[in-house]
C-alpha cells in the first residue's frame, strides 16, 4: 500500500471485487449482502420520513442489496414493493435474500415509479460495463426521488462517465470505500447526498491488493512542523524565473509561496527587474545573469513558467535541468512542451490545467486517471491535472483524487497561487507527489474559507489558516 493510509483508499470496482472475494473467505457474501441492505435502510430512515417506496433490483448482487434494504425498511413499517428488472439467477447469494423479501411484487415500469414518493435504484452498481438500455432509463426518469445503492445506474464506477443513461440521485450510498466514479466528473455530480458505509469487511484485506488510488486528505501526506531553530533556510527557499511581458503570475506565485510558509522568496527577474521594485518589502528581486544565481546551492526549488513565453521557458528551463535543480513547472512551460512532452523531463512537478495537458500530453480522453497516470510516467515526473477534481499522479502510478476545493477558483491567477503553494512544500523539504497532495488541498482550503467572489489575490489571506486547519487534521487522522 506504500505506506498511504488505507482509510483514504479509492478502489475501482475490479479491485472492490477482489476485496469481496478475499473477504468471503471468512464472510459469507450472503452476510456482506444483509449488511449492505441493512445499512441502505438506516441511511434512508435518517434521510427521508416514512414514504412510499419502490425498489428496482437487477439480477446481481446490486439487486440483492436491495432485496434486503426493501425487507427491512418493510420491517420498519413502510410501504415497500419490489419491481426486478431480472429475476437473480437460482441458487445465487442474491437469489437467497430475494427469497426472504415476502412483499408485493409490481412490473418495473415508468407507472410504478410515478407512483411512489422515492425509488431505490438496485439495478447496476459500480460495475456496470455496457451502456443502460431500456427500461431502465424510462423507469429511472419517472422518479419522485431516488436513492442509489453502490453508484447511480449508468455511472462508470472506474471512470465516471455515464454509459448511455443516468438519473442523478438525491441519495447514493456504497459500501466499504469510494470508487473514482464517485469522486470524477461527470460521475460525482450524480450523486445527490453521498455517504460512505461500512458492512464488515475488514480493513485489513487491503493489505492483501495493491492501492494506488486515494482520497486527498491530511493525513495522506503531512506538512513539516517549525521546529525551534526552524530558519528562513531551513524553511526553504523558493526561486522564481520572471518574464518580462506577464509579472503579475510570478507575483502571485511568489506571494503564495511566502504565504505558506516559505523561508526565503527570491525572483530571478533579469531585464524585468523594474517591474518587481515596488513588490512586497520581504520579496528579493535578483538582476544577475540565471548561470550566476545558480551557483547559490541554497536555491535548489525553482518555479518555472508562470507569465513566461515559450522562447523564455527555452533559455531557463534547460539551465535548471543541467544543474540539477527541483523545478515546478507551470503556464508557459507547457507552450513551449506543446507536443512533445520529453521537453518536460527533469521537472518535479507539473501543473497543468486540461488544456494545457491536452496541448502537451494529448487529451485525457474517457479516462483521466489512466491518462494522469501515463503522463506522470512518461515525463518521470508528478503530473496535477487541475480540475474540478484534480487528479495527482506520480510516476510510480500513484493518484489523489481531490474533491477539495469550490468552482471559485476559476479565476485568473488561481494557478499560479498554487504553484507558489507547491513550491513553497517543495523547498520545505516534502516529497513532489506529497508537496503537490498538500499544495491541491491548501489550495482548495484557501478557497472555501474565502468565499465565493474570490479573486486570487484573496487567497493569500487564508493561507496560513489553511495551514493551520491541515496540521490539525493529520494530527487527528
Amino acid at each position: 500500500m506504500s505506506g498511504q493510509p488505507d482509510r483514504f483508499a479509492v478502489l475501482s470496482p475490479k479491485e472492490m471485487g477482489s476485496i469481496d472475494h478475499i473477504a468471503s473467505r471468512t464472510i459469507l457474501v450472503a452476510t456482506l449482502m444483509e449488511n449492505a441492505g441493512r445499512a441502505v435502510a438506516l441511511a434512508i430512515k435518517h434521510f427521508t420520513k416514512p414514504c412510499r417506496v419502490l425498489v428496482l433490483c437487477g439480477p446481481g448482487n446490486n439487486g440483492g442489496d436491495g432485496y434486503v434494504a426493501a425487507r427491512h425498511l418493510a420491517g420498519m413499517g413502510w410501504p415497500v414493493a419490489v419491481a426486478a428488472l431480472a429475476e437473480p439467477r437460482e441458487g445465487s447469494d442474491a437469489a437467497s435474500v430475494a427469497a426472504r423479501f415476502h412483499g408485493p411484487r409490481v412490473p418495473f415500469s415508468p407507472e410504478e415509479a410515478a407512483r411512489v414518493d422515492l425509488v431505490i435504484d438496485a439495478v447496476f452498481g459500480a460495475g456496470l460495463s455496457r451502456d443502460v438500455q431500456e427500461p431502465v432509463p424510462s423507469v429511472l426518469a419517472a422518479a419522485k426521488r431516488v436513492v442509489a445503492i453502490d453508484m447511480p445506474s449508468g455511472i462508470d464506477g472506474a471512470t465516471g462517465l455515464v454509459r448511455g443513461y443516468a438519473r442523478a440521485a438525491d441519495l447514493t450510498v456504497t459500501f466499504f470505500r469510494a470508487k473514482p466514479g464517485h469522486l470524477l466528473l461527470p460521475g460525482r455530480e450524480y450523486l445527490g447526498q453521498f455517504e460512505v458505509r461500512d458492512i464488515g469487511i475488514p480493513a485489513e484485506t487491503l493489505k492483501e491488493i495493491t492501492v494506488t488510488t486515494w482520497q486527498n486528505e491530511p493525513g495522506l501526506w503531512k506538512l513539516p512542523v517549525l521546529g525551534l531553530e526552524a530558519h528562513k533556510y531551513s524553511r526553504g527557499v523558493v526561486s522564481l524565473s520572471a518574464g518580462e511581458a506577464m509579472p503579475g503570475a510570478a507575483r502571485l506565485a511568489a506571494a503564495s509561496a511566502r504565504r505558506t510558509g516559505a523561508g526565503l522568496v527570491r525572483i530571478a527577474a533579469g531585464k524585468a527587474a523594474p517591474a518587481f521594485r515596488l513588490g512586497e518589502p520581504g520579496l528579493i528581486i535578483d538582476e544577475e545573469p540565471l548561470a550566476d544565481l545558480l551557483k547559490d546551492h541554497r536555491r535548489r526549488t525553482w518555479i518555472c513558467g508562470p507569465g513566461l513565453l515559450p522562447e523564455e521557458v527555452e533559455q531557463v528551463f534547460p539551465q535548471l535541468v543541467a544543474e540539477d535543480r527541483q523545478i515546478l513547472a507551470d503556464a508557459g512551460a507547457f507552450s513551449w512542451a506543446a507536443g512533445a512532452p520529453d521537453r518536460l523531463r527533469g521537472a518535479a512537478v507539473l501543473t497543468p490545467h486540461g488544456g494545457e495537458f491536452a496541448r502537451v500530453f494529448g487529451a485525457p480522453g474517457s479516462d483521466p486517471l489512466a491518462a494522469v497516470r501515463a503522463a506522470a510516467k512518461q515525463v518521470n515526473a508528478v503530473v496535477v491535472l487541475k480540475g474540478a477534481t484534480s487528479v495527482i499522479a506520480s510516476p510510480d502510478g500513484k493518484v489523489a483524487l481531490n474533491t477539495h476545493a469550490t468552482s471559485a477558483l476559476g479565476t485568473a491567477g488561481s494557478g499560479d497561487t498554487l504553484t507558489g503553494i507547491i513550491g513553497a512544500l517543495l523547498a520545505a523539504g516534502m516529497e513532489p507527489w506529497d508537496a503537490a497532495c498538500a499544495g491541491v488541498w491548501l489550495h482548495g482550503e484557501a478557497a472555501l474559507q474565502a468565499g465565493n467572489w474570490l479573486v486570487a489575490e484573496d487567497l493569500d489571506r487564508y493561507l496560513g489558516k489553511a495551514r493551520d486547519k491541515a496540521t490539525r487534521l493529520q494530527t487527528e487522522q
